[in-house]
């Protein structure tokens, strides 16, 4: 049976992963230290023989007397809110958590893919972003934390294939969402969808002209198992193309959640990216891959998940809850 080891299995996207990787027969070791993540996302999957959770910081050295396939690192904080607060921690995950897990990866002679980022693109001066655009961060701004821990982490990985020879793979996830994300990480779709189902007036920064591209949790998965499975060791995007404005996304969500919600504006946090879109030319080429699910679909099945995180009844249309 092959063995693939998840670092931040009980996350919002790590989680989903495991679940994917049971589904291929794999087992699966999920290790998670639990500061952003939440046992409650993998309590279904306790008491398989072909699943263990371990808590633990990947931060620290992290050793295993058995044999591994594959070391999906996907430990960090991923949200504004998490890695405003923990800047250190995002850092030291990104770099002592990567070293160790390439370092398991190296000894048990795995697989190894990287958990990337769009961020490593910073607020882009390319449109839409190819993996060979190098960027435009600030290293020295309070994103930097996250942006320059993912730069950091995808320079050691190609430093150990060429050195080491160890078989990598690097997915730069954009914008994603779905079930199991939490209703106040900071992100745009939990935050509309939170405000909205409580009748509050959705947070639009700056004047809501700025991009996103939201890729369903599935598809993502999809991509990232071709990816695992894929001769490919450059970075590849993985995410959504359909660009839309966070105004024209606000619209969408007050339209499936409550037409009456109003929206109030804020400045734009400091580095805030003004646009988002990947090119999967890659994805596309390499793997074969493309998202499918529509944007509505995958919100229906994201608002029925939060109604019942949050003890909500769905409510007629025009009533707030």
């Amino acid at each position: 049976m092959t063995t693939s080891l998840v670092t931040g299995g009980a996350g919002f996207l790590g989680s989903h992963l495991c679940e994917r990787l049971l589904a291929e027969s794999h087992r699966v070791i999920c290790v998670d230290n639990l500061l952003t993540g939440n046992r409650q996302n993998i309590e279904h999957l306790f008491g398989r023989e072909d699943f263990v959770f371990v808590e633990h910081d990947v931060t620290k050295p992290y050793e295993i007397d058995e044999a591994l396939d594959n070391v999906l690192h996907f430990a960090s904080p991923a949200s504004p809110i998490d890695y405003l607060e923990l800047p250190i921690q995002t850092l030291k995950v990104g770099s002592l958590g990567t070293h160790n897990m390439l370092g398991l990866a190296k000894v048990k002679g795995a697989r190894y893919l990287q958990a990337s980022t769009s961020e490593v693109y910073g607020d882009p001066l390319v449109h839409p972003q190819p993996e060979s655009y190098w960027g435009n961060v600030n290293p020295v701004g309070p994103r930097g934390v996250y942006d320059e821990a993912k730069r950091f982490a995808e320079a050691m990985v190609m430093a150990y294939h060429r050195v080491h020879g160890i078989e990598t793979r690097i997915v730069r996830i954009f914008n994603t969402y779905g079930p199991r994300m939490r209703p106040r990480d900071g992100r745009v779709v939990p935050a509309f969808i939170d405000q909205a189902l409580h009748g509050r007036p959705l947070t639009v920064f700056g004047d809501g002209s700025q991009t996103r591209s939201f890729c369903y949790v599935d598809d993502l998965v999809e991509g990232i198992w071709r990816l695992l499975n894929s001769d490919v060791r450059e970075p590849v995007n993985i995410g959504n193309p359909q660009e839309m404005t966070i105004l024209e996304f606000a619209e969408t969500v007050t339209r499936l959640i409550n037409p009456d919600s109003k929206v109030t504006f804020k400045p734009l946090p400091v580095d805030d990216p003004k646009t988002r879109q990947p090119d999967i030319s890659s994805a596309r080429k390499y793997l074969g891959w493309e998202p499918t699910v529509p944007l509505e679909d995958g919100l229906v099945s994201t608002i029925k998940y939060f109604r019942e995180l949050l003890g909500l009844a769905e409510k007629p249309p025009g009533e707030t809850e």
